[in-house]
């Protein structure tokens, strides 16, 4: 039977956290109570994860992993949404899988507030302890996001939780991948109205960034003109 939950969670060359994170994760899940399922996207890793993956789901059937040969986080991203079966979707973070986010926004799902929670790293009252250059980046990316796309909201990358089946059409729509796949997801979720929600966040990642943050802006800055031009010139 399908799980109540699917967690769907990006991995590249994470071997020194992926078995204490996937642990953490698995003992909070269990504590709540939840019919849940984690998929790990392992995309282009050249270290031990898939080796640890393997061993990890070999021993929980709640746990699956699959391997994508690029490094490509939007794309493994999109890949493990359309492989989950929950009801609800949580996309997490191998660094962060902070529970309190679970906490506030599946209620909000399972009530029927809204189709789609957004973790807010720039949302009044959330605190983003990440150093100040990506604090710096993060708001320059929304400023583009707003200025291009019309965005209304404060964050798009990071957590997210959503009914599956209302946010499906919305995945087989995006057409951009790296990590501006995640801008996209929301950009388009609240460009046809559906009811999508902010949520305040607490930000301590567990490690630095897998990818330098001036190697991502290159792609950042293609991946926002084919959208601009795909949504609002096409109006696709």
């Amino acid at each position: 039977m399908a799980p109540h939950l699917t967690v769907v969670i990006p991995v590249y060359n994470e071997e020194s956290i992926i078995a204490s994170a996937a642990e953490e994760l698995r003992q909070g899940l269990d504590a709540r109570g939840l019919d849940y399922e984690i998929i790990f996207a392992e995309n282009g890793s050249r270290d031990a994860t898939p080796a640890i993956l393997e061993a990890l789901c070999a021993n929980n059937p709640r746990l699956r992993w699959f391997h994508s040969e690029t490094p490509n986080y939007g794309v493994a991203l999109k890949a493990g949404i359309l492989k989950a079966r929950g009801t609800y979707v949580v996309c997490d973070e191998i660094d962060l899988c902070d529970l309190t986010f679970y906490d506030a926004a599946l209620p909000r799902l399972e009530r029927g507030e809204s189709d789609m929670v957004v973790g807010s790293k720039a949302a009044k009252g959330a605190s983003d302890q990440r150093p100040l250059i990506r604090r710096a980046a993060t708001r320059v990316h929304n400023k583009l996001l707003r200025v291009a796309l019309g965005f209304q909201g404060t964050d798009t990358h990071g957590l997210k939780a959503f009914r599956r089946e209302a946010l499906l059409p919305v995945i087989q729509k995006c057409v951009v991948d790296m990590d501006v796949f995640a801008s996209e997801f929301v950009i388009r979720a609240w460009r046809e109205g559906l009811r999508v929600m902010e949520i305040p966040i607490q930000l301590h990642e567990k490690r630095q960034p897998s990818i330098h943050l001036f190697k991502r802006v290159p792609n950042v800055l293609k991946n926002v003109g084919k959208l601009f031009y795909v949504i609002r010139v096409r109006g696709t």
